[in-house]
């Protein structure tokens, strides 16, 4: 079939659009925070054999997670797949990135035939396991971190399977987790009518064959960026800082780069063994970092679609912390993405100066759980408002204030403080951006934040996990290093309390004031670089001190 120029790219709006579509729907629909407002989810659009037609990658490291798992799924059901099914996953060891993040995927049918997929995967506020939320600090295999839902049909042939659908909610403790993945159902829907549409308009022959051209398409872009590089091998490391059980432990992340004309190789051969604790990967969610890693360094017009990824190749030997063996605890594994990301700069930096970023503020997270008193009723909230500062300046540039929540790539928007209060008993006391917490260089890294709030829950239960209090974000090329994040509890009586990095707290008070500061980004360049003027107005706005000005900047 002869490949219309002009209608190759209505078929790659039209597919990015239909995710967009779907990204709205569960932006409208679902109920958690997580979801509706922080946007931890993805959508995407598959072809019949799993491979990405696109995606609307709300959170980056989600964004590379959901093929892998489509293609599991079409060879785990064969030919027992029909129209109206809807099949539930989550399962790290079958291709999964984390056990909260629970995908829907939904086959399309057209003439009869199977043509493509939508997909939905969503962070849900509980997923069982032994900790309200999903985060067990303590947990050293995957049942103590969750229920296990490996590829299963809710629906089949458009009617529930409502033994099956029990058997699943019967294990998890929010009726929210329910609303929030019917949502995902029906973004799923919504992007199956629209591709139904589009078959109707131009035909299943027409849609086969645009879709092989497009793949081939942005395989060719992709191609021109990688021999953009200079060919040769490249070396990073990123550490990953204590287990959540051996104090004073810690692990390096290593990874070698080959880049040979049109073809890139990441090779983490070297990183270390797996964990007994709390911080593992899986091979999808370090993979998925590995990608997102990438892409901030070539055309950000490259369509995301299956030639996108054909000139990459990633070597994760199982066995190693990103990619544990069964049935090694993984939650964490998502927040391995920073320093998977910080190798990767690294590694590449003298070769790509010009694109390549300083330090990212590594993550600080807590999560709390307990009875709301005003509604008698269970909450669950990552507090995203305020456990990710400023990402790294690169040449040009300065990093982003306060990029949102999690990983190298940010992606989630902050919280509404009015939501925070209505959906948590806590009441906010302050947040706003921290002096003097960037990095400082000719282009200084984005700012951090301070959070204050005081919880509103007797027995509260707090789960911190993160790295950010043990090593600040990297300066580039004469840029300074960023600040340290901290955590730290002031209960009724006066007592202080201040969380490790990977901890469970139960028990904490109504009224303890909860105190937190996220870190800027690292610097890039020498700050006595930095231009006067924006010096100066910076002082004026508070983004930095006068003493600052003085002994970083040489003003």
């Amino acid at each position: 079939m002869t490949i219309d120029p002009i209608l190759l790219s209505v078929y790659a709006r039209n597919f990015k659009a239909i995710t967009d579509e779907m990204s709205i729907s569960m932006q409208q629909t679902t109920r958690s925070p997580i979801l509706c407002e922080a946007k931890d989810y993805v959508t995407g659009l598959y072809d019949a054999d799993g491979r990405m037609l696109e995606q609307t990658e709300n959170l980056p490291i989600l964004a590379f997670s959901l093929a892998p798992v489509c293609k599991y799924i079409r060879n785990y059901f064969g030919d027992d797949l029909h129209d109206g099914d809807v099949i539930f996953h989550n399962d790290v060891f079958s291709l999964g990135n984390q056990n909260n993040d629970v995908a829907v995927y939904r086959p399309i049918f057209f003439e009869g035939q199977l043509v493509a997929w939508t997909a939905v995967k969503g962070h849900q506020a509980d997923i069982g396991g032994a900790v309200a939320g999903g985060y067990n600090p303590n947990a050293v295999e995957v049942w103590q971190e969750a229920l296990r839902i490996p590829p299963v049909k809710v629906y089949e042939k458009g009617k529930l399977r409502k033994d099956v659908w029990d058997l699943i909610f019967a294990n998890i403790r929010f009726d929210i987790v329910q609303h929030d993945m019917k949502a995902e159902i029906g973004a799923c829907r919504v992007g199956e009518r629209r591709v139904i549409e589009l078959l109707r308009k131009y035909g299943r022959e027409s849609f086969e064959a645009h879709k092989e051209a497009l793949f081939e398409v942005t395989r060719k872009m992709m191609e021109a960026e990688i021999a953009s590089i200079p060919n040769g091998c490249y070396s990073g490391e990123g550490r990953v800082y204590y287990d959540g059980r051996h104090e004073g432990s810690t692990f390096t992340i290593r990874v070698t780069i080959t880049v040979q004309d049109k073809r890139i190789k990441f090779d983490y051969s070297k990183t270390d063994a797996q964990t007994n604790g709390f911080v593992n990967g899986t091979f999808t969610s370090s993979a998925s970092a590995t990608i997102l890693t990438l892409l901030q360094m070539v055309n950000p017009d490259i369509p995301h679609n299956e030639g996108m990824v054909a000139p990459i190749e990633i070597v994760i030997p199982e066995g190693t912390i990103l990619n544990a063996s069964y049935p090694k605890a993984t939650t964490f594994g998502n927040h391995l993405c920073p320093p998977n990301a910080e190798a990767i700069q690294r590694a590449l930096a003298p070769v790509m100066p010009e694109r390549v970023t300083a330090g990212w503020n590594n993550l600080l997270c807590s999560l709390t759980t307990g009875i709301d008193p005003h509604k008698n009723e269970k909450y669950v909230d990552i507090g995203f408002m305020g456990l990710k500062g400023g990402s790294g300046a690169m040449k040009g540039t300065d990093g982003y204030d306060h990029i949102g929540m999690i990983d190298a790539s940010g992606g989630v928007l902050d919280q509404d403080y009015e939501m925070f209060e209505q959906q948590t008993p806590h009441r906010l006391i302050k947040h706003e951006y921290l002096t003097d917490s960037a990095g400082p260089g000719e282009w200084r890294g984005g700012l951090g934040v301070e959070t204050i709030f005081e919880i509103g829950s007797e027995d509260t239960q707090l789960v911190t996990f993160g790295d950010g209090d043990f090593e600040p974000a990297f300066g580039l090329f004469g840029g300074g290093d960023g600040t340290l994040n901290f955590i730290r509890l002031t209960y009724p009586d006066g007592k202080v309390v201040t969380p490790r990095n990977k901890d469970l707290i139960a028990g904490v008070p109504k009224g303890t004031r909860y105190h937190q500061q996220a870190g800027g980004g690292g610097g890039y360049g020498d700050p006595k670089r930095r231009d006067r003027e924006k010096l100066l107005e910076e002082i004026r706005n508070g983004v930095i001190s006068e003493e600052a000005a003085r002994s970083m900047y040489g003003l």
